[in-house]
């Protein structure tokens, strides 16, 4: 009987639910019934404040499937075995083509996130990927080096080898100086050297001294060589105590600056041409990626008192600036930053999230006003890396052009080896982020405060 009764009290109970939700469903919504601010946005992109173990997913899904795609071996040419005894390497000897170069500027940016990563959450497992790589291209030099000589060139080693432009050098001898700086990496010197002795001594540069190219003309400057250059720079004066890496360092950023640098915009054209009486500015998002990454890497490494390093930590915050105010609704920003149509990229979001969240971490920029563009940022981008741990929606390498059709028409590629370095370092800046500037939702919105909040503080909506 009581069973029954139970059962009974049970249908009763389902049933009044239903009935109530048929007529709660068919009572229009107003101002009176109803509290509209907490109805559910319809996000399009995750809302709210990540956490840890989401973020640190992200980055493992990425070191999983570079392990995987970018062995360091060397094979045989003629019958593709691995050579693994080094002083049997010959004139049929090649680097074993992974997806990706080892020895590519991208990769360069890539040891360096792997290295972040490892530096906030302690995984061995992300030094391990970089001191093996590093250890093993340091071993074959020598070898390749001597077939060089004889006419045997290997495309991926030609690079460490002779380099021939600042893609071949700047951001992977950037990587080896923090690798040897952090003891995880000791045998790179002779590599170090060579790379900075090409940046240094050997790199055509203007009449003053700014580092330049021949393409698509005759001096031409480009955004992205203050990262393919600069930071080995400023970081190489770390390792050496040198100060005259500094000084050339700080003299390269005020040197792009008079050359690249749009006051009234707040951002960076992509080029500049000498010959040009006018200058067409075009703000291609990765290219002005590149120039905040490396004011955030030169003020990493500059003394504090160091002189001209005031003027660049201004010209950082005033770059954020720029940047900030043109985040889009979904956490990304566009191609062309300054331009909505142009589509939303992934690399740029993920290295303008690392920058600003790496600039609050540092107590550059306000954590209050900047915290929740880098948490949009970063929710933005952790949908663009799929299961396989591929990074999506990443434009292809871009030279310079001067109408927009050329930006806006770029193609997109998971095997754009640009995304990779700047997810694991925004992965890596989020997460201590999260873990120390007191983020909160409150009455839905996600805001940072300066202390800890106490539990029983009102707090509105949830965090995802």
């Amino acid at each position: 009987m009581k069973r029954k009764i139970v059962y009974l009290a049970l249908f009763l109970s389902i049933y009044i639910y239903g009935w109530s939700q048929t007529v709660m469903a068919n009572i229009k919504q107003n101002d009176s019934n109803t509290q509209l601010h907490l109805m559910k946005p319809e996000y399009k992109t995750p809302y709210g404040i990540p956490k840890v173990g989401d973020v640190k997913s992200v980055t493992d899904r990425i070191l999983l499937y570079l392990e995987n795609v970018t062995p360091a071996k060397v094979i045989d040419s003629t019958n593709q075995t691995e050579i693994t005894d080094f002083s049997k390497i010959n004139k049929n000897a090649r680097l074993n083509p992974g997806v990706f170069r080892l020895t590519s500027y991208e990769w360069g940016v890539t040891y360096a996130g792997m290295l972040h990563v490892a530096e906030i959450t302690n995984d061995k497992r992300y030094t391990d990927y970089i001191s093996k790589r590093f250890d093993f291209l340091s071993e074959i030099e020598p070898y390749f080096a001597k077939l060089q000589k004889e006419g045997v060139i290997d495309p991926q080693m030609r690079q460490v080898i002779k380099p021939e432009a600042l893609d071949d050098a700047g951001a992977i001898c950037s990587a080896m100086i923090k690798a040897e700086i952090a003891g995880i990496s000791l045998k790179d010197r002779p590599l170090i050297d060579n790379y900075i002795h090409f940046i240094m001594e050997k790199d055509y540069r203007l009449p003053d001294g700014l580092f330049a190219r021949n393409r698509p003309q005759h001096n031409s400057v480009w955004l992205d060589d203050m990262y393919m250059s600069i930071p080995a720079i400023v970081n190489m004066g770390r390792l050496t105590g040198d100060t005259k890496y500094f000084d050339e360092a700080v003299k390269q950023v005020i040197l792009f600056k008079q050359r690249m640098w749009i006051p009234e915009k707040k951002l960076f054209r992509h080029g500049w041409i000498e010959a040009m009486k006018d200058h067409p500015s075009f703000y291609w998002a990765r290219a002005n990626g590149w120039a905040i990454m490396t004011l955030t890497e030169v003020l990493d490494a500059l003394p504090e008192n160091y002189q001209g390093r005031n003027q660049i930590l201004e010209l950082l915050q005033n770059h954020i600036r720029g940047i900030v105010a043109l985040q889009s609704g979904e956490g990304f920003w566009h191609q062309l930053l300054d331009r909505n149509d142009s589509y939303l990229e992934t690399s740029a979001t993920a290295i303008f999230t690392y920058c600003i969240a790496h600039a609050i971490n540092k107590g550059w920029i306000d954590g209050l006003a900047y915290g929740p563009v880098a948490m949009l940022g970063w929710n933005a981008v952790s949908t663009k890396i799929n299961e396989t741990g591929e990074v999506e929606g990443t434009c292809v390498g871009t030279g310079m052009g001067f109408d927009p059709a050329f930006y806006y028409y770029r193609p997109v590629s998971k095997f754009a080896a640009h995304g990779y370095g700047p997810v694991l370092l925004a992965g890596a800046e989020i997460i201590k982020l999260v873990e120390n500037k007191y983020p909160k939702v409150n009455d839905s919105a996600v805001h940072f405060y300066r202390f800890q909040q106490k539990t029983n503080q009102p707090i509105f909506g949830t965090t995802k």
